[in-house]
């Protein structure tokens, strides 16, 4: 499960990061140390130019709606989903034949770039009581990382040439492996570099192999460790909810 992660990047530096075109349209993004579902998240797609699509697919920076809507959704009204079950994860071992995800699994595949995620643990606190404490996971270096997701895009038919797409996406998850079995049953699959091209073509399904759990080596740089539980209100936000726990105080001093 990934419910909760952190980004601090930008769509302009990432895009010049990765050579890629900023699709966003100036929307403000800031950092975020609590993206929660429903929020508007950066995403990586590859596609063709619409005026020129015999061209090679670019990549492109998008903003969406975390959390996949269906474009068979009904709307609720003119311009507006039906308010569903929020599929912000997506089981990397069913997908392909989960009726909300398979056709994107197909033609519809993303990155979403995370500087680490959140998960709960619950564990007895010094007077033996039961506390959910949150962990941040992240790269060792401190680099960027690039889970695997999907994406839609939704329209209102009924309003027809009227009706304005609505982008939204969700992150596939997988089996935990190596040390982050101490955390969760579950992570989001990451994607390594290396694959994503294949991953990311529009023009051909992904190999069955980049949806499979990925062995304990290809996760082995990522860290984990305890952060305030500041975490635990989507209306805290800010670089202090990555701080240091420090239990022998029981204080909390900022990296």
């Amino acid at each position: 499960m990934c419910g909760r992660y952190a980004t601090t990047t930008n769509p302009a530096k990432l895009a010049v990061e990765l050579d890629a075109i900023d699709e966003t349209d100036d929307k403000g993004f800031n950092p975020n140390y609590n993206v929660a579902p429903t929020n508007q998240v950066l995403t990586v797609v590859e596609r063709h130019d619409r005026d020129h699509p015999e061209d090679p697919a670019t990549l492109r920076i998008r903003a969406m709606r975390w959390g996949l809507i269906p474009v068979w959704t009904k709307a609720a009204e003119p311009g507006v989903p039906v308010k569903g079950k929020p599929l912000f994860n997506a089981r990397a071992d069913k997908a392909t034949t989960t009726a909300s995800f398979r056709d994107a699994v197909k033609k519809r595949r993303c990155l979403v770039p995370m500087d680490g995620w959140y998960e709960w643990v619950t564990e007895a606190d010094s007077l033996g009581k039961a506390v959910k404490r949150p962990y941040f996971m992240s790269k060792s270096d401190g680099g960027r990382l690039y889970m695997a997701g999907l994406w839609s895009v939704w329209r209102d038919r009924s309003l027809g040439d009227e009706a304005k797409p609505l982008l939204s996406c969700t992150i596939l998850t997988t089996d935990s492996v190596g040390d982050l079995t101490k955390i969760h049953d579950r992570m989001p699959l990451p994607m390594p570099r290396e694959h994503w091209d294949a991953w990311l073509d529009p023009d051909h399904p992904a190999p069955e192999e980049l949806l499979e759990t990925p062995s304990p080596e290809a996760v082995s740089d990522i860290l984990m460790r305890e952060v305030p539980s500041l975490v635990n209100s989507v209306k805290n936000n800010g670089p202090e909810l990555l701080g240091q726990v420090d239990e022998q105080a029981g204080q909390i001093s900022l990296i």
